[in-house]
């Protein structure tokens, strides 16, 4: 006990010799420059992990909460009708404060002016094309692509007087040449799904610009993780936040993140005539989620490489694309494009055998390998495009960008690379070799 009160007499002293280097003779304290609560540097000068956390969020000013409330209400008081709009809210189809503290964060990591949050990410699409073009209008759009896409554009937009060139767009003279007198947008998505063809952004947004059009890219696959399209010159870009934004498998919802005030008033005005604003409950958890973006991207991307670099040596693999593999087509531009030296959790493969080899592996793989659709979540994913996420497509058009019926597309999880290479080597070990030797048409691998 005597030692403890030496021991806290020798701090006690310690702490007054420091209090006392900080205090004026006459015995008040003097007020420090440094303030709890002020952030250390500007915000604009913060990483982009501290940004996943702190963006666009301030302490609730009444309570002082961290998190920011879910302000779950369909109206908001006014104090009078001079002073309608003055707090910034009237009615929650046009703008809600959950939902506003999100798109101010996805505006602010993805580079842009301001950001639009929608229901789902069909919605922020449907956005992007009616804050652009009109009947008459033309639009050059990649031919692969999310298959809601590629179906809105070909019934509902055609069937609206709209018109659309579906075109490789891995070279830059095939856009410059579909290009119309009456073609207001050039429509991307980079990486596409499900092939993960690129489009050199830069390129295509000096090309728009030089003949006074409008870019929009969906980078849903890649994330601000491994790309800022508006730092490419992009004018509008496309999120499904369902995807890595969540990366949980809770939500549904979407962004469109606008270059320049007048792009984001257009979506927002678009936003609230279609009245499909994504609900504060669902931008809640996507504030939540997407503080993790970079932790989860990195350990899927490391995964993601660890399985391409498995399946390219398996004898029963035909063929796998990933842009992080040096046998990628793209290799050069996925190396100038992406950053951090990451190229997503995304990949395809085929196996020896074609569609009835492929269709037997989906069918056989085992956990923690989930055989579904969506993407960019925790857990591991399956998908078969042709039956589910591009059954929606022309089978000719999926052919053509080489979707076959046996194409696997695989969205990489954060569970151990080696259990995740264990269930694949133990799927394809079990496929008969029948069925490996068959030989079957297949479309060219993109």
């Amino acid at each position: 006990r005597h030692g403890t009160r030496g021991v806290r007499s020798l701090m006690l002293r310690s702490v007054s010799r420091s209090v006392a280097r900080i205090a004026p003779s006459s015995g008040t304290y003097r007020t420090l420059a440094l303030k709890s609560g002020q952030w250390v540097r500007n915000k604009d000068d913060l990483h982009t992990e501290t940004k996943l956390v702190h963006a666009g969020v301030d302490p609730d000013p009444i309570t002082g909460a961290i998190l920011t409330p879910v302000y779950q209400s369909t109206t908001y008081v006014q104090e009078s009708v001079d002073e309608y709009l003055a707090k910034g809210y009237s009615y929650s189809r046009t703008n809600n404060p959950t939902v506003t503290v999100l798109e101010n964060k996805i505006a602010e990591l993805e580079g842009g002016y301001g950001a639009a949050c929608f229901s789902t990410g069909m919605a922020a699409t449907i956005a992007v094309i009616t804050s652009t073009m009109q009947a008459g209008d033309h639009c050059v759009i990649t031919n692969c692509s999310y298959g809601g896409t590629n179906r809105a554009c070909r019934t509902l937009f055609t069937d609206m007087g709209m018109e659309f060139d579906f075109i490789d767009f891995t070279e830059l003279a095939n856009i410059e040449a579909h290009l119309k007198p009456n073609t207001k947008l050039i429509f991307s998505e980079s990486p596409a799904n499900p092939t993960l063809t690129l489009t050199d952004l830069s390129a295509v947004s000096a090309l728009a610009k030089s003949r006074g059009l409008l870019h929009a890219c969906d980078s849903t696959f890649a994330t601000p993780i491994l790309q800022r399209p508006v730092d490419h010159g992009v004018d509008l870009v496309i999120q499904s936040t369902t995807k890595y934004y969540d990366g949980h498998n809770m939500t549904v919802g979407g962004a469109v993140v606008a270059a320049s005030p007048e792009l984001h008033e257009r979506v927002k005005h678009m936003q609230n005539v279609h009245g499909n604003i994504m609900s504060p409950q669902n931008a809640f958890y996507t504030l939540q989620t997407a503080k993790t973006l970079a932790l989860r991207v990195r350990q899927q991307c490391e995964n993601a490489q660890a399985i391409a670099e498995f399946l390219e040596r398996h004898p029963k693999v035909d063929v796998v694309r990933y842009p992080g593999l040096a046998s990628f087509p793209q290799k050069e531009l996925a190396d100038r494009q992406h950053m951090n030296g990451l190229h997503g959790g995304m990949l395809w493969f085929e196996v020896k055998g074609g569609t009835a080899a492929g269709r037997a592996l989906m069918d056989s793989i085992q956990r923690p390998w989930s055989l579904c659709e969506n993407l960019g979540a925790l857990e591991s994913i399956c998908t078969c495009p042709a039956v589910m996420t591009h059954a929606n497509m022309l089978a000719e058009d999926r052919l053509k960008v080489g979707i076959t019926d046996g194409f696997v597309r695989l969205s990489v999880g954060i569970e151990h690379k080696e259990d995740l290479i264990a269930s694949l080597k133990a799927s394809l070990d079990a496929l008969p070799d029948e069925l490996a030797d068959e030989e079957a048409p297949r479309a060219a691998a993109a």
